[in-house]
């Protein structure tokens, strides 16, 4: 079984459920176990929050904004500085990318070498996001998109299956 789906969304606050709940509504309807659709919906919305506080085009790494904030499925953005989400659901696996229009990552904060995120200190109100997505899924990366900016959150799960999951048997 083969599901996926693609979402451009505005940079506003309300875009961050409406993703989640697509996300819930599509691994509920294929069957996947909750514990692992609620995880994934917790990075989703992680990624996609990120996404909306500094994923627009007027932000800049001079601006003081906290960049090192969560971001960990692939959005694609256009110039209007929206952002897109994907999910593909694969045999045993779920993919998700949130990609933005905004500044990327810092040079530091790009995944480049297998860079894992470490937690910010313990006073900080931002900085957990990334983190999270690292420890909920198998696989996860953050880049920047070459040639047009943006950052780039992808991550990974293995999926596990309700007994009475009505897609694996189609």
């Amino acid at each position: 079984m083969s599901i996926w789906w693609s979402l451009h969304l505005r940079r506003e606050a309300a875009s961050v459920p409406l993703a989640r709940r697509l996300l819930l509504g599509t691994m509920e309807t294929a069957g996947v176990d909750p514990d692992i659709s609620y995880d994934l919906s917790v990075a989703l919305s992680e990624a996609c929050a990120n996404a909306v506080e500094h994923g627009g085009r007027t932000a800049t790494h001079e601006t003081g904004l906290d960049l090192s904030r969560d971001a960990d499925i692939t959005v694609a953005a256009s110039s209007s500085g929206g952002f897109r989400v994907t999910a593909y659901l694969d045999g045993e696996m779920c993919r998700i990318e949130v990609t933005d229009s905004g500044p990327g990552f810092p040079p530091d904060r790009a995944e480049g070498q297998g860079r894992r995120f470490s937690g910010p200190d313990e006073s900080s109100e931002h900085g957990r996001g990334l983190c999270l997505i690292q420890e909920i899924a198998d696989h996860a990366s953050f880049d920047n998109r070459p040639g047009r900016g943006g950052a780039v959150v992808s991550f990974d799960k293995i999926l596990k299956w309700r007994t009475d999951a009505p897609l694996l048997s189609a």
